[in-house]
């Protein structure tokens, strides 16, 4: 798509790695009344083969229900990513209650607005990254226990990276307290700026600078089939399931 100026162009990724089965989830919707409008949803199901699918599923469903209802320009879009991830978190938790399994999952989503701005809002250990270049300008932190170590200085990036405790999440969606939610606004995106959301089965694999290298050498739809077979490859044989979607930002040609 494109507006004035710029154009955007996006791709997502998935694989189910070396599980039986694929938990993940990940959408790019366009707005069905507005040009230029696009939400990103990706999410990372768990509790049992079927509980996780589950409750990625909801996770999708809430996603395309709320931003069909959402107006761009008049709706405020923290707001509406704010309930997406309430609203999917109760649907979630009352699917628990009708099976024997214990459906969550994580969330990474963000929307562009036709003004050229971008919100996200995340819960769990699904990241999304901004780049300008090959340069991180933000990324989300972790809802993880490894994050709270991180936070207080014990340890480094590279140390939480490798720690035997890594996937152990201090909230996500569908469990017993509220889903913590963090959300980022910019005001408005650049040419050269990328936005990467995905899954610990692919973040997992890379530095912020290999990422940031990626994401600026190739179009959004190689660096997602890059970035899935190289995460592939370094996992050896015991990848989890992953998934991503890119969205790139570039000068209008003339």
């Amino acid at each position: 798509m494109s507006t004035k100026g710029y154009r955007v162009t996006a791709s997502t990724g998935i694989h189910k790695g070396d599980r039986d089965y694929q938990q993940d989830q990940v959408r790019l919707l366009s707005h069905p009344r507005t040009k230029g409008c696009v939400l990103a949803v990706l999410a990372d199901g768990m509790g049992g083969r079927s509980g996780g699918r589950k409750a990625s599923d909801q996770v999708m469903m809430t996603a395309k229900q709320l931003f069909d209802r959402y107006s761009p320009g008049v709706d405020d879009p923290v707001a509406m990513l704010s309930q997406l991830i309430l609203e999917a978190h109760m649907v979630i938790k009352l699917t628990a209650i009708s099976t024997e399994e214990e459906p969550h999952s994580t969330i990474a989503v963000f929307v562009l607005d036709p003004d050229g701005s971008c919100h996200w809002a995340h819960a769990g250990d699904s990241r999304i990254y901004h780049f300008n270049g090959k340069q991180m300008v933000r990324r989300t932190k972790d809802h993880s226990y490894v994050q709270t170590l991180v936070n207080k200085g014990e340890l480094t990036d590279e140390q939480a990276n490798f720690h035997p405790q890594s996937n152990i999440l201090m909230g996500c969606l569908g469990t017993e307290k509220e889903p913590p939610m963090d959300s980022h606004s910019i005001a408005k995106l650049q040419p050269g700026d990328s936005l990467l959301a995905c899954s610990d089965g692919l973040w997992h694999y890379f530095t912020e600078a290999e990422l940031g290298s990626v994401l600026t050498a190739l179009s959004a739809r190689e660096a997602s089939e890059f970035l899935v077979d190289k995460a592939r490859l370094r996992a050896k044989g015991s990848g989890d399931n992953l998934s991503l979607v890119i969205v790139k930002v570039e000068e209008a040609a003339a």
